[in-house]
């Protein structure tokens, strides 16, 4: 085996290749990181929520408790709640695979919860035009309450005798 076309092949020689890493909490160090100025003790408010079943909650993972965190891929997603327990609240998810919507539960600790605001605006809207409806009902006027897109700005006169034309010079940046 002199030849050094036959080298040996050592088992714990370093490689030139990164280690393989994709472990459960993987490329999160951004994303489980706690945000400016937001690092110490956890605020109470954070336990004093009550959470029902049916609500809407967003889930983002809290980098300062392990216990009951959720996988890196629901962070940020938003669910509604199917189960309650003492620390915990179990959580219904759409998880988009492949061609097919999967409804996963899981369940998560609160410290890695909070409740949506996705659906304030819908209601906020919902009740004005219920309000709309009645007045509109006691006047005996038609309104309209249906949404519309952003309207081209109305028009406007010019009016003056110093109103010039401006017009670019033929040729007013070459030497010719």
């Amino acid at each position: 085996m002199d030849n050094p076309l036959f080298l040996p092949i050592f088992p714990n020689q370093p490689t030139a290749a990164m280690p393989h890493s994709f472990g459960y909490r993987a490329h999160t160090r951004h994303l489980f990181a706690r945000d400016f100025g937001k690092h110490g003790n956890i605020a109470l408010s954070t336990y004093l929520h009550t959470y029902k079943v049916g609500d809407l909650v967003d889930i983002k993972g809290n980098g300062a408790v392990q216990k009951g965190l959720p996988h890196k891929f629901y962070h940020g997603k938003t669910g509604v709640v199917w189960n309650v327990t003492p620390r915990a609240i179990g959580i219904q998810v759409n998880k988009l695979h492949r061609n097919r919507i999967i409804r996963k539960k899981i369940h998560v600790r609160i410290e890695h919860v909070k409740k949506s605001t996705c659906r304030d605006d819908f209601l906020n809207r919902v009740r004005k035009n219920e309000q709309i409806k009645k007045d509109a009902r006691a006047t005996g006027k038609r309104t309209e309450i249906k949404r519309l897109p952003v309207q081209p700005r109305g028009t406007q006169h010019v009016k003056g005798t110093n109103v010039q034309d401006l017009f670019p010079l033929a040729y007013a940046g070459l030497n010719v």
